[in-house]
Order: C-alpha cells, then structure tokens, then sequence
C-alpha cells in the first residue's frame, strides 16, 4: 500500500522521534503560496508593510495571548515570508503551572506543540486577510513550514541576526521571486 506522502510526493521535514512541544527556541520560517510577495514592499533596506503584511504582525503578537506557554521574540515579515522565534518555556506566563491530569503527565489539550501554535497562526491570518480583500477560502501561506531547533546561545544569536537583517538583503534572498 503507498502512503499519502509517497502519493503526493511529500517529505515529512520535521525532526523524526522529537517532540515540538518541549521547552526550547524555534526559529522558523513560513511561504507565502507560491512565493507570492502579499506582505508589503521592501525599500532601501527596510519593509514597508500593507495592510496584510500589518495582519501577519498583529496576529504573531497575539500568539502569547492563546498559548499560556509560548512567548514570541524577534520577528520580521518580508514580501512572501516571515521569519520569527518562538520559545515554548516549561511553565505558563506567571508561573502558574497548568493543572495535571490524573497520572500527572500533560494532557495532549494541554501540551501545546510548535505545530499548533503555526497552525494556529497560519488560520488566523488567513482568515483575516482573506476578510479584508473579500477572497474566502483562498490560501494565503504554503502548507507547510520550516524550523529550526535553536540549541545554544550562539547559535540563537544567529539567528537574530538573520532575521534582522534579512530586508537588508532581500536582493540576494532565496525567496525574493527576482532571484528565481
């Protein structure tokens, strides 16, 4: 019997046997569909967001507000993509430990994983920028996204500095559609 994935030529690009909702720094990266450039322009250096680019910005910084245990950091919204850490710490905002169940592990609707909280945020945004320009059930972002599992400080320093400087060199960017 083929799998789905073998069907549709999909490759699973998450980490095998890791659990993405244990504490740590994600960096991440999500597309636009077919790298189409939505989100605002960039202009000597910096990016000038439209109102769906302003969105994409609002919602990243509500995704706290929905998970008691993600905090959002340094982000930054191109043309077609947006970059952003997220850090999933062990116990909510407060330190109010979330209630256990019965055998004292995390139940699945508490254990909130790195792809429920881009899922979360890939719908919201949809929704929202499909309201504004009147395009229901058209989709705004690829259906899957990248990641990286920060593991030490240098490393997420460099990531920060990626993720700052990328309107700088969005001429040389990969997704810039110019450079396909």
């Amino acid at each position: 019997m083929v799998s789905i994935s073998e069907k549709h030529h999909r490759s699973n690009i998450r980490l095998m046997d890791y659990d993405y909702s244990h504490a740590g720094i994600y960096f991440i990266t999500v597309c636009t569909k077919n790298l189409k450039c939505i989100f605002g322009d960039v202009m000597n250096g910096k990016i000038s967001l439209n109102s769906y680019g302003k969105i994409v910005h609002e919602f990243w910084d509500k995704i706290p507000d929905h998970f008691a245990k993600a905090e959002v950091d340094t982000f930054s919204v191109m043309p077609n993509h947006i970059h952003g850490t997220i850090m999933i710490t062990e116990e909510c905002r407060g330190g109010v430990t979330p209630p256990k169940s019965r055998d004292e592990e995390t139940s699945p609707l508490q254990k909130r994983s790195l792809g429920q909280i881009v899922a979360y945020f890939k719908y919201q945004t949809t929704r929202s920028i499909n309201q504004n320009r009147k395009t229901p059930g058209i989709p705004v972002w690829q259906r899957n996204y990248y990641d990286h599992i920060v593991r030490n400080e240098k490393e997420l320093n460099q990531v920060l500095k990626y993720i700052i400087e990328n309107p700088l060199k969005w001429e040389l960017d990969k997704e810039n559609p110019n450079n396909l």
